[in-house]
């Protein structure tokens, strides 16, 4: 991955004091996942080219080395060849002194506006791309994009979500590295580390000045603090108050206390006890929660003793781990430990493990499966399985509009390959259902909005 700032004010070269790198003596430093290589392709009065090129060794992130997320790079991924949170550590380390805004040599020149450009190479952009002007531009930055379609031989996939961008305007240096380092991250939606409330003072150090009078604010804490509300709600009650009046700061936190994680927790209760209640009315007394997760569901129906046996699913065997732990499989009673069963398997592949049910239950998990994949899933579930009642849930998309942190062709979690609208999963429920001998009704759930319908949509099957 590649960042190159360029200046054209003469003597051009002075862009070499002021990031305290020598044009003349390529540097490399050691990282925790690779290397960080700083050299000069460009050096005149007039114009001077700094760039930082960044060699990350996917081998360190599959093994988990240190600075990386362990298992989440166990997989192909695009991690060692975009702009990401990786580069902006690196910036972090590299140009740390000149993002402080120090400069022995030429010190009258830190606090100057000057000519400057950034490039970043091949930064990934979660949502429409419009983002990055958005973001970029209430900064006095005049943005240019170099976009990419997927591939040339199939044109018809459309765009790729990496672009080339290039942001121009006349800025102190250490504003424009502390620009980048906040939002590489914000438009990638991601961190290759673990993120916690040390975050919060990163985004306020690098952000004051800016962040506060930002139009996107709100989306830019809410990504770069990786979409956790206690984090976003500390870190603007905290800016409110160096920034603010008392009385407005208090205001405004309240306000921010209210939003949409809330609604999210009591919409998951909602979402559990229509799953409940329907099983209730069709008297099913054998269930097998297929993608269970961390056994939520399992736990309240474990609860009731009409359910007589209960058995969840997961491709994930740490995922079940958590499941057990919840679940306190150990300090159950042995007749109630016979009663319920837990193991590994995918639902795109015929097990016979998975018959035997009244119902099963399906809740937010086919929006993680890629969608050639659906119809594996179609015949397991409605062909091999065939419980006699089976229950689906799954976001609908246009309800999406209600999240305000939400970009247009946003999803509402990194891992959904697709989300559906009402009509969508509607045709798609009755093809199955006409093809496999059932009928289906549908069941909205969350608070209900006239035009674009609930949260969470529902499907039940009744063979």
């Amino acid at each position: 991955m590649l960042l190159s700032i360029t200046y054209t004010q003469t003597p051009a070269t002075d862009l070499g004091y002021l990031l305290h790198k020598n044009p003349s003596r390529p540097q490399t430093f050691k990282l925790n996942y690779g290397k960080a290589h700083i050299f000069y392709p460009e050096v005149s009065k007039e114009r001077c080219t700094a760039v930082l090129l960044l060699d990350i060794n996917p081998i360190d992130l599959a093994r988990g080395k240190i600075g990386s997320r362990g298992g989440l790079f166990d997989y192909v991924n695009d991690r060692p060849y975009v702009a990401s949170s990786f580069l902006s550590v690196a910036i972090s380390r590299v140009f740390g002194t000149a993002m402080s805004g120090k400069c022995k040599d030429k010190p009258e020149l830190v606090e100057k506006a000057l000519p400057l450009q950034a490039r970043i190479m091949m930064l990934p952009c979660k949502g429409d791309n419009t983002i990055i002007s958005r973001i970029f531009e209430p900064l006095g930055y005049k943005v240019t994009l170099e976009e990419y379609i997927l591939d040339d031989k199939f044109p018809q996939w459309g765009k790729s979500r990496y672009n080339t961008v290039s942001i121009e305007g006349i800025v102190r240096l250490q504003d424009l590295l502390n620009h980048i380092y906040v939002l590489i991250p914000v438009l990638d939606a991601d961190k290759h580390y673990w993120v916690g409330e040390d975050e919060i003072e990163k985004l306020l150090r690098h952000g004051k000045g800016w962040l506060k009078n930002h139009p996107e604010k709100d989306r830019i804490a809410f990504r770069y603090l990786r979409k956790k509300p206690s984090l976003v709600r500390k870190a603007f009650e905290q800016l409110l108050e160096i920034e603010m009046e008392p009385e407005e700061a208090q205001s405004v936190s309240n306000a921010n206390k209210e939003e949409e994680p809330e609604k999210k927790l009591n919409l998951n209760e909602h979402r559990l006890n229509a799953v409940l209640s329907v099983l209730k009315s069709v008297n099913a007394k054998r269930v097998i929660d297929l993608g269970c997760g961390e056994g939520k569901l399992l736990s309240l129906l474990l609860k009731d003793r009409s359910f007589e046996q209960i058995t969840g699913v997961d491709v994930s065997y740490s995922v079940l781990e958590r499941a057990m732990d919840r679940l306190k499989l150990y300090k159950l009673p042995s007749m109630q430990k016979d009663g319920i069963n837990i193991f590994q398997s995918s639902l795109t592949y015929r097990d016979k493990r998975f018959s035997g049910y009244d119902a099963a239950t399906i809740i937010e998990v086919i929006e993680h499966l890629d969608e050639n994949r659906l119809s594996a899933f179609e015949k397991v579930v409605f062909k091999y399985t065939r419980p006699s009642t089976v229950i689906i849930s799954t976001p609908n998309k246009e309800y999406n509009t209600h999240y305000s942190r939400l970009l247009e062709g946003d999803v509402r979690h990194k891992d959904h390959r697709f989300e559906w609208t009402r009509q969508e999963f509607k045709a798609w429920s009755q093809k199955i259902a006409s093809q496999y001998g059932y009928s289906v009704r549908f069941v909205q759930i969350g608070e209900t909005d006239e035009k674009y319908g609930s949260p969470t949509q529902m499907g039940v099957f009744t063979l």
